[in-house]
């Protein structure tokens, strides 16, 4: 195998490990199903991971840049603001809600991440304060409008995850729509 095919069998490792740890979760997705999902042979695992945990973190960290490099990329001030504004609106949205694959990492897997540790765990951490100064109006670092939206919207997209009815999941984004807004008026 080339070094370029190693690293295009890389990539669709962690685009299917990514999504899949999202939409299943973490513990109940095992290095098989991974990768059959990339189209590849279990055997040729470790080949690019030493063990299940270094592609959880790996996955982690691929999913994190998916959802917030094209803001990142965005130039300062009024272009970011416009990108982070639309970033909040697909977060509060019904298609991150039924998409959980493509969606918020530390939604969809937060909770186990903490329960493992290591080298996951420290990548979680990045991402929240990644995040947190992605949603900081003023992009100089971590804010505490940064960290309150972050809560807000992982709060916001939890619990509408949890509901049983879609009313009531629509309910509680339309409820994290307006809280972000007094964020945005009153911070």
């Amino acid at each position: 195998m080339s070094a370029d095919e190693k690293q295009k069998s890389h990539q669709r490792i962690l685009k299917a490990a990514s999504r899949l740890f999202r939409e299943r979760g973490i513990e109940t997705t095992s290095v098989a199903d991974v990768m059959k999902a990339a189209g590849l042979t279990h055997g040729g695992f470790y080949r690019h991971f030493d063990s299940k945990e270094a592609l959880v973190a790996a996955a982690f960290s691929h999913a994190v840049d998916e959802v917030v490099s094209e803001v990142e990329a965005t130039p300062a001030g009024p272009e970011r603001d416009a990108a982070r504004d639309l970033y909040v609106a697909r977060y509060l949205s019904t298609e991150h809600l039924d998409g959980r694959g493509e969606g918020c990492p530390l939604a969809a897997m937060g909770a186990e991440i903490v329960r493992l540790g290591g080298a996951a765990e420290a990548e979680a951490s990045d991402a929240v304060e990644r995040m947190a100064r992605l949603l900081t109006a003023d992009d100089r670092g971590t804010s505490d409008k940064g960290v309150a939206t972050m809560a807000l919207l992982l709060g916001t997209i939890t619990l509408a995850r949890l509901a049983k009815s879609r009313e009531l999941s629509d309910t509680i984004l339309d409820a994290g729509k307006r809280g972000t807004a007094l964020l945005d008026q009153r911070w």
